[in-house]
């Protein structure tokens, strides 16, 4: 395209995404300003348009800094080395679907939402209707909860701070003190068990997926829809399953071995 047919709004908009990396998470608009050589009044009216839209975030406590949202990933931009997550996760997640004819997918948290970025739908009966680039909510969701109880008390209060936890099922949170309570025990349990509890008619187990550091960085689940689940089958063998896949593909990040593991490797 000629430089007359050029779309400067759109080109300046673009160029402040390419800014973001792996090892830069969070920019503030004057360094935006400075690195595109665009006045600052005119980048704080691109930031503005793309916070709007989704596109970027304000990060709290980040002195006025800001981190690509959700919406970057609807349309295939890396977020913070998600790709390197799907890439590694899918065959995991494949064989995970294959033996246990349930759905299964990989999410990551943005703020008080979980974004899923992969998917592998059951070969057989219903599968779950959730698709990449999908978003919902984390307290809603055992998905969610894996990675909410990561969070410390004063975390979790900074991000529902003046928000209403909204009740999908009866066994949705409505308050922060319930959530906190739900997050304890799946905390101690190292994974969380559903049915029903963000729709009716469907049964999920998730567990983190941790990095290098320790830190749940997603969370994968293997979901059930209008299958009535055995119940030692379901905190038995199908929640074995989805802890070894959520620990082979937090192995392949570096992360460190979870106490007391079992020495099983998923797929064996």
């Amino acid at each position: 395209m000629s430089d007359a047919k050029a779309v400067p709004g759109l080109e300046r908009g673009l160029n402040i995404l390419r800014l973001f990396r792996r090892d830069r998470a969070a920019i503030a608009p004057p360094e935006m300003a400075r690195e595109l050589g665009i006045p600052r009044s005119t980048v704080h009216r691109i930031v503005a348009t793309l916070e709007a839209m989704g596109f970027l975030r304000r990060v709290e406590g980040g002195g006025g800094a800001y981190a690509p949202g959700s919406a970057v990933l609807t349309i295939g931009f890396e977020y913070l080395g998600s790709l390197d997550i799907v890439q590694l996760s899918n065959p995991v997640l494949a064989r995970l679907r294959d033996e246990t004819n349930c759905s299964t997918h990989l999410a990551v948290r943005n703020g008080a939402e979980m974004v899923y970025l992969s998917r592998y739908a059951s070969r057989g009966g219903v599968s779950s209707n959730v698709n990449i680039g999908s978003t919902l909510p984390a307290h809603a969701t055992v998905i969610g909860r894996v990675v909410l109880a990561d969070l410390a008390e004063a975390e979790l209060a900074a991000l529902y701070r003046g928000t209403r936890l909204e009740r999908y099922t009866e066994h949705t949170p409505t308050t922060l003190a319930a959530l906190m309570t739900l997050l304890a025990e799946d905390r101690q349990r190292g994974y969380a068990v559903s049915t029903s509890f963000y729709e009716r008619g469907v049964t999920s187990v998730a567990a983190p997926v941790r990095d290098q550091s320790g830190k749940a960085v997603a969370s994968i689940n293997a979901v059930a829809v209008d299958i009535a689940l055995d119940d030692q089958f379901l905190r038995g063998g199908l929640k074995d399953r989805v802890l070894a896949a959520a620990a082979a593909i937090s192995a392949m990040l570096g992360a460190p071995a979870a106490p007391g593991a079992a020495a099983k490797r998923f797929g064996t």
